[in-house]
């Protein structure tokens, strides 16, 4: 096929009139996947309600066509299955595509990068702005540069290729000023790349009748000149957008959570502290839960964890914002002055994956922090080795700590109320939208940023909660 031919394949899988936008979008696609030119890379930016899953859905249908292989991956769990159910075919997170686990001679374990053995395939890379070049915790899997590992892999097959896609009016990585997997310029300055970049902007006809679309379309303006004038939401008119009181929050909260279907419904919150509170509320008058950890519980890792799972499960580790079942609590107990509990747990975002047992630290549920303070596991850790004393040898005592259960407890948290970067990458049919700010002096444009990526998690509906009356246009006051 020449690039016309494909640009109509294209077209004819998409399902709508495509906008001016999105036909562009088409045609630099098709000289993207027929480029002979080294290590082709090409970056879709669009905004929500811009088509940008609707293209992709269009391009894996017409990928078999050319002859050309495809693989889906997503920096988290929750988003590979969005991926997934929006593609049709199976999609992967990053890490468990790319990384393997070994076992070094004294014990510990490192993860390294994987063979990549595929030919003639198009790695398609969902919410990019997600992807960080560092390697503090929340970039990195044992100390590796995500972005690094994955531009490695992709370089070390044979006529492989790589499209990002992405929003760059969401949150970028936690602890950057930018999303770099979106930043072209920055892509051809750090890789050995020939890659190309377009943006969709315009929102579909279709979308135009949602809320949800509504305010983030305006959000997103408002972000793109730099205006965060009030209004800033409008609830008018839309009955997927609602401003809610305490009259009606629980029993909304009763029919969200209380038949435990915990793909239905979120609360997103700005902080750990407010997530805290919301998860109690939920789990104790909700879900009547009154142990500090139940069985049925809902979590999310917030460290990752490389001792509890084998190898040929799940890539071998525990990624920081998997979330998991408590399918049953076997025993709870007090050492090294923190408590702890031996649990059987699923993964919620990989069914297919068996029950497996863990031990969890439970110092971590209620933490206003994200995890563990570096001075409170110094501490963990520095009882574990009195155990280990008679190991003269530093380096032989220290690995014979980080085999010890105790010092590998994962790190957890309550997932019925998240913070917005917990939450992103996932779509739900219901958030609830805690406001995150009380005063219009705390308004700025980081918070803009926030607001967009909160309320675009949401696919069917959202519920604003303690928002300042300012934020609504007047007509919303009026009506109240």
């Amino acid at each position: 096929m020449n690039r016309l031919e494909v640009t109509q394949q294209l077209k004819q899988s998409f399902g709508h009139v495509p906008t001016k936008g999105q036909e562009i979008a088409m045609q630099q696609l098709s000289a993207f996947l027929l480029s002979l030119k080294p290590n082709p890379l090409y970056l879709l930016k669009g905004y929500a309600g811009t088509g940008k899953t609707s293209l992709v859905s269009a391009l894996v249908k017409t990928l078999p066509s050319i002859q050309m292989r495809f693989i889906l991956l997503a920096p988290t769990g929750r988003a590979a299955k969005v991926l997934s159910a929006y593609s049709g075919f199976f999609a992967s997170t990053i890490h468990r595509k790319i990384y393997l686990q070994t076992q070094l001679p004294d014990g510990s374990r490192k993860i390294v990068c994987g063979n990549n053995k595929h030919k003639h395939t198009v790695f398609i890379v969902d919410e990019a702005s997600m992807i960080a070049d560092n390697t503090s915790e929340n970039g990195s899997y044992g100390g590796r540069n995500l972005l690094d590992d994955l531009m490695q892999y992709i370089a070390e097959g044979e006529n492989c290729r790589l499209l990002l896609i992405g929003d760059h009016a969401q949150l970028p990585p936690v602890g950057l000023d930018i999303s770099p997997a979106l930043d072209l310029q920055l892509l051809k300055a750090s890789y050995a790349v020939t890659a190309a970049s377009f943006e969709l902007t315009e929102v579909m006809r279709q979308a135009l009748n949602s809320g949800i679309l509504y305010n983030a379309t305006q959000l997103r303006i408002k972000l793109a000149n730099g205006d965060f004038s009030l209004p800033l939401l409008d609830v008018n008119n839309y009955n997927d957008v609602k401003k809610v009181d305490g009259d009606q929050l629980e029993d909304l909260m009763h029919e969200a959570f209380g038949n435990r279907d915990f793909s239905k419904a979120v609360i997103v919150c700005r902080s750990n502290r407010r997530a805290n509170m919301y998860n109690q509320a939920i789990r104790q008058r909700i879900l009547g839960m009154e142990d500090e950890l139940s069985s049925g519980d809902l979590l999310m890792a917030v460290k990752n964890n490389y001792f509890w799972l084998e190898q040929n499960e799940g890539g071998g580790f525990i990624a920081n914002g998997d979330i998991f079942e408590v399918t049953r609590i076997s025993h709870f107990e007090e050492m090294y002055d923190f408590h702890f509990a031996d649990a059987e747990v699923r993964f919620l975002d990989y069914p297919d994956q068996p029950t497996f047992q863990l031990k969890i630290l439970m110092e971590t549920l209620m933490l206003d922090g994200p995890s563990l303070s570096e001075a409170s596991f110094r501490q963990l850790a520095s009882k574990i080795e009195e155990d280990y004393f008679d190991e003269s040898n530093r380096k032989k005592r220290y690995a014979l700590m980080k085999s010890n259960p105790y010092f590998n407890a994962l790190q957890v948290k309550f997932a019925y109320a998240l913070t917005c970067h917990k939450t992103q990458g996932g779509q739900w049919p219901t958030i609830f939208l805690d406001s995150g700010i009380n005063n219009l002096e705390q308004l700025d444009i980081s918070y803009l940023r926030w607001l967009y990526t909160a309320i675009t998690r949401a696919s069917e509906q959202v519920y604003l909660l303690n928002f300042i009356d300012d934020f609504f246009k007047e007509e919303s006051i009026s009506e109240a």
